[in-house]
């Protein structure tokens, strides 16, 4: 089959370069070509590069496809999401204009999440980067780190991810809290924590962790007030995602000294090579590896390449609606 003539699939932010070597793609047929793209694609350039696909995979949230997007795709046909859920996507949009769209299952993301959560926890105590850098730089010790045993660790948020850090916590010999908007004294209890009040979560808590999802109602959970209560020296941890947290009170904490914070999500990713955080003291910051780990990944695009099969033969599997 001549390429012109070919169904045309992208799989974008391939950052790792994996894509191609986790999930059988030849196996879709010779009518079939399929472009890896591994760096992001501009908002600028989006219509443009995408206009000629008429598949595009998805890797989370990392690419937006809002209704302006989609309307200058005239060519697309099916989308496929990893991940169950995907808010920066406009189903209804897509829907609307006959485009099917699919998701694959979660994998370990849950899991993987929580285990980064507690190593970020653990590198901002012991001091890592800085002394992983001195190692590497003929170096030795120059830090003095801290115990979490008899420390206060904050949840802001008890689900399933919440509940898998609270057990380390005890783990740890840490008095563990919780706080969420609908959070009741019996499931507290049910995920390993005491329920406290929001004020108490942030003035009292040695480490306050984030574990909410990003809707309107928790953008900017975390501001200006929150961070002020924290104990000098307190440690913000965020892997669910940046907006939760007010950016700018954050830059500003951290800035004075005042806080420190375990960073894997933020407002802008791929965050900027030249955005404020990245400087400043106090930090360890991880380009959002929460839910990165290899069986994930081979799920993610194993599951991509299923429903592409499908959607071929006229019944798309886990296919998402409005």
């Amino acid at each position: 089959m001549r390429q012109a003539d070919a169904i045309r699939v992208a799989v974008l932010d391939d950052y790792q370069g994996v894509a191609a070597g986790l999930a059988d793609w030849a196996g879709l047929g010779p009518e079939i070509a399929v472009d890896f793209l591994r760096e992001p694609v501009p908002r600028a350039e989006a219509a443009t590069r995408l206009a000629p696909y008429s598949v595009l995979c998805l890797m989370r949230e990392r690419m937006p496809l809002d209704a302006e997007l989609i309307a200058a795709l005239p060519a697309l046909k099916l989308v496929v999401f990893t991940g169950g859920r995907n808010p920066s996507v406009d189903v209804a949009a897509l829907t609307a204009r006959g485009v099917t769209v699919c998701n694959t299952r979660n994998g370990e993301g849950g899991i993987a999440t929580a285990e980064l959560t507690v190593a970020l926890m653990l590198a901002c105590v012991r001091h890592l980067p800085r002394e992983f850098a001195n190692m590497a730089g003929g170096r030795w010790q120059e830090s003095l780190g801290e115990g979490l045993e008899g420390r206060t660790l904050g949840l802001v948020g008890l689900g399933r991810i919440g509940a898998r850090v609270a057990a380390v916590g005890r783990a740890l010999g840490m008095r563990v809290t919780a706080w969420s908007p609908n959070l009741t004294p019996e499931r507290a209890e049910a995920g390993g924590a005491e329920l406290v009040t929001r004020d108490a979560l942030f003035s009292e808590s040695d480490v306050v962790s984030l574990h909410m999802v990003l809707a309107p109602s928790t953008r900017g959970i975390v501001g200006q007030a929150e961070i002020a209560r924290m104990r000098k020296g307190a440690i913000l941890i965020n892997t669910s995602r940046g907006p939760l947290i007010d950016e700018a009170a954050l830059v500003a904490a951290l800035g004075q000294g005042r806080i420190r914070a375990g960073l894997d999500v933020f407002d802008r990713e791929p965050l900027p090579a030249d955005h404020p955080l990245r400087g400043l003291p106090g930090t360890v910051l991880t380009p959002h590896l929460g839910y990165v780990t290899q069986s994930t990944f081979r799920m993610f695009y194993e599951d991509t390449v299923e429903a592409i099969a499908a959607w071929r033969t006229g019944s798309p599997v886990r296919v998402v609606t409005a």
